[in-house]
């Protein structure tokens, strides 16, 4: 069987404290499809140890990155926001958790947001993950959804909140929680083969 997403660059940013599903879910399931995996641990959020160079990038639940069980290479590389080229990625996908937080005031990765919006690429945000859609300014007249608590913050931003699994607007999708994974990698799919 071929695989849909060959040929495809997936970036997924992730900062301390993201929700582990939503690194691990996206990263196997986009992988099996044959798309390129390139995950960005940037050292903010809840317990960054920047003084301390061997403490990574952690999970809610203490998944590191890089991840010790899936080895660099096969399903995902790893990479520094620095070394990306807007022109090279199809998608830029961000978990949630209490990442979002922390990357929505990270100048490079709303300059990297917007520079994909700019340029069609794919937005991929779940959870609290739309934050940074919200911080990089590409919400307004887009439906989406998210978690119940930004619902509110997407609304002010000038976006039409949709209580739903999954959301695609353009090249804006959206989806709620760890449950709606399936529907939000499904609509990744659809919209990178289009």
């Amino acid at each position: 069987m071929a695989e849909k997403l060959t040929g495809k660059k997936i970036v997924m940013i992730v900062a301390n404290e993201f929700e582990d599903i939503e690194l691990l879910y996206p990263l196997l399931r986009l992988s099996e499809e044959g798309a390129e995996i390139v995950v960005v641990p940037v050292q903010m959020g809840s317990h960054p140890r920047p003084w301390f160079e061997a403490k990574p990038v952690t999970g809610r639940f203490g998944h590191p990155v890089p991840i010790p069980v899936m080895p660099e290479g096969r399903r995902h590389i790893i990479r520094k926001i620095e070394e990306l080229k807007v022109a090279k990625i199809d998608c830029l996908l961000f978990p949630g958790g209490f990442s979002p937080d922390a990357l929505r005031r990270h100048k490079e990765t709303l300059e990297l947001t917007r520079q994909c919006h700019q340029q069609g690429k794919l937005l991929a945000a779940i959870c609290h993950a739309p934050w940074i859609l919200i911080s990089a300014g590409v919400m307004k007249g887009k439906r989406a959804t998210s978690f119940a608590a930004v619902k509110d913050d997407l609304i002010n931003a000038g976006a039409e909140f949709v209580d739903i699994p999954a959301v695609r607007d353009g090249n804006v999708i959206t989806s709620r929680t760890p449950l709606d994974l399936p529907e939000f990698c499904q609509e990744i799919i659809r919209a990178l083969i289009e």
